[in-house]
């Protein structure tokens, strides 16, 4: 059984007022743990799809990356932890149901984004002196030089092309939430366990092996890079992957999934008693 689109729409528009209500202190500690579960499925991605395009290609090292990541939205979805690329759709929602306001918003959004970037932060120090590197020390092993490999990928083609490669990352931000906020819709849209996880899975195996950016999961990508020796400075990081991508995956989650199914439905929301 599943529920129907309007259903799900009014769900999500619930979950966004018990969100908006959480207290700063709650807030911290559930994104801190939703930055930490991205931060194990892009670590997972790493260490996976090392050596494999070399062998099977760039496709199926995609493929690979996509099929092991989406274990973080699964883990944050099931267990009600907070991540700020859901949110950008999920509290929106509320105001647009007229169950919260906009400084509740933006409030969560803040204590939200603070507490990711910390629980994403200590998963790859965990990873750098992990897996990642040998014995803890300077020498990385193959999978610490995949991670570097794979930070500069996620900055150096966009500061190489200026203006572009920022809009560049702006769209793939859009393009990536649009996606992940799609994954949320379908784990409200089914009523069992099973339902939600393929639910959840699909959008974000997609998102993932297309190649998009994810502001969260890059807080594990390039800071873990960075640790690592990457050709990539904190202010690099920053200004040509962090802030465009997040603002892309503000306006995907917000616009493109938010309004557009608020107002797609809001009829038949306007109709519903009152739950």
């Amino acid at each position: 059984m599943a529920n129907k689109p309007v259903e799900i729409v009014e769900l999500a528009g619930n979950a966004g007022v018990y969100k908006a209500n959480l207290g700063t202190s709650n807030f911290l500690v559930r994104s801190f743990m939703a930055g930490l579960f991205i931060a194990v499925g892009a670590a997972l991605c790493t260490v996976c799809g090392t050596g494999v395009e070399k062998t099977l290609g760039p496709g199926f090292k995609a493929l690979v990356g996509g099929a092991v990541f989406p274990v973080g939205l699964i883990a944050i979805v099931l267990t009600g932890m907070s991540l700020f690329t859901g949110d950008t759709m999920l509290i929106p929602m509320a105001v647009f149901q007229k169950k919260t306001t906009w400084d509740k918003v933006f409030n969560a959004w803040f204590w939200v984004y603070i507490g990711k970037f910390v629980g994403s932060i200590f998963w790859a120090y965990l990873m750098v002196v992990g897996p990642l590197t040998k014995g803890g020390g300077p020498e990385l092993t193959v999978f610490g030089q995949n991670a570097v490999a794979i930070a500069e990928a996620k900055t150096l083609p966009y500061i190489a092309t200026g203006t572009l490669g920022l809009w560049s990352a702006f769209m793939k931000g859009i393009a990536c939430n649009l996606l992940v906020n799609v994954a949320i819709l379908l784990a409200f849209a089914s009523k069992n366990m099973i339902g939600k996880f393929f639910g959840i899975w699909f959008p974000i195996m997609a998102f993932v092996a297309s190649g998009f950016e994810h502001s969260v999961a890059n807080m594990y990508f390039i800071p873990t890079g960075i640790m690592l020796g990457a050709n990539v400075s904190w202010a690099q990081f920053v200004q040509w992957n962090l802030i465009p991508v997040t603002l892309g995956n503000i306006v995907g989650g917000f616009i493109f999934i938010g309004a557009v199914y608020f107002y797609s439905f809001k009829k038949e929301l306007s109709s519903m008693s009152p739950t």
